[in-house]
């Protein structure tokens, strides 16, 4: 195994394709462009499949049933222009989630690939209230994956999952050392909701988490119409690492890559004796809760 990955985050647009030859062109330029800097782990946002239901037509883009359906349409063949741009460049690509359908109802599904074709899959855990409410997304049933690679153990936490701690806790626990946030978030507001998220997983589980979201707008597309936020990678804000957390951040709402090279043995050496030890101490927690759940009235 290596010591250090150079990992490329994505802050990335949605574009109208009026042939799925465009599509490939466009991920293609992507990816070469990140390999060509040097990166290992390639990672794009949550929902940036969804650019596929401009191959069914405005009205079917503009539809919510009608674009899911065509996105899951497409993911076949777009799965298979990840593993082969995976293979030709030699890189782990954790290719844009978007709807994959388990029966009547879709997933929000991000697959893993590998220089030797796709390692797995990670549906989103937890839906978010526009998931449920409109999109009528189900959550996985598979549960969590850690993805073992010759770069490190790899887990993925899709926009809201990283939010709720005990998701990126039991990736810590099964060996999780980098941690894969996709994101796509209208307003500045669900940006830093997921951006604070994913700096407390990097906090408490003393890892690292690559975040990428979508950015700008594509009013043609129903319910990704307007995205924001900046592509970053962040790390616990402890002794060699930067004092804000933050290893790496773009430009608010501009398109491209984010790059940082991390050390696993910088990840394992903070994990055993950095200045807090919050892996270590996490199960300290149970037993202070239990003694401290006393409800004091005042006079």
């Amino acid at each position: 195994m290596t010591n250090t990955v150079t990992i490329a985050a994505a802050a990335y647009p949605l574009d109208w394709f009026d042939s799925f030859d465009a599509f490939e062109t466009k991920v293609a330029r992507w990816v070469a462009e990140a390999a060509g800097n040097g990166a290992q782990v390639l990672v794009f946002p949550e929902y940036g499949a969804m650019e596929l239901a401009s191959l069914g037509g405005a009205a079917v883009a503009g539809d919510l049933e009608g674009a899911q359906s065509e996105v899951a349409r497409h993911q076949p063949a777009a799965d298979a222009v990840f593993a082969r741009l995976a293979a030709e460049y030699g890189v782990y690509i954790l290719a844009p989630s978007g709807p994959v359908f388990i029966g009547n109802r879709p997933v929000n599904r991000a697959s893993f690939f590998g220089p030797n074709g796709l390692i797995g899959h990670q549906d989103k855990q937890i839906m978010t209230r526009f998931e449920r409410e409109e999109w009528d997304v189900i959550p996985g049933a598979d549960g969590l994956a850690a993805f073992d690679t010759p770069l490190g153990r790899f887990g993925v936490v899709i926009c809201y999952d990283s939010e709720f701690p005990l998701l990126s806790r039991a990736l810590a626990e099964a060996g999780v050392e980098i941690l894969l946030a996709p994101s796509t978030t209208e307003t500045h507001a669900g940006f830093t909701r997921v951006r604070v998220g994913s700096m407390a997983r990097a906090l408490e589980n003393q890892c690292v988490v690559v975040h990428a979201p979508l950015v700008g707008e594509a009013a043609w597309c129903v319910g990704v119409e307007e995205n924001t936020g900046r592509a970053s990678i962040y790390g616990p804000p402890d002794r060699d690492w930067p004092a804000t957390g933050i290893i790496a951040e773009g430009e608010m709402n501009v398109p491209g890559w984010v790059y940082a090279t991390v050390s696993r043995d910088q990840i394992a050496q903070t994990r055993a004796d950095g200045v807090v030890l919050n892996l270590t101490h996490w199960p300290e927690q149970s037993e202070r809760i239990q003694s401290a759940t006393r409800v004091i009235s005042a006079s």
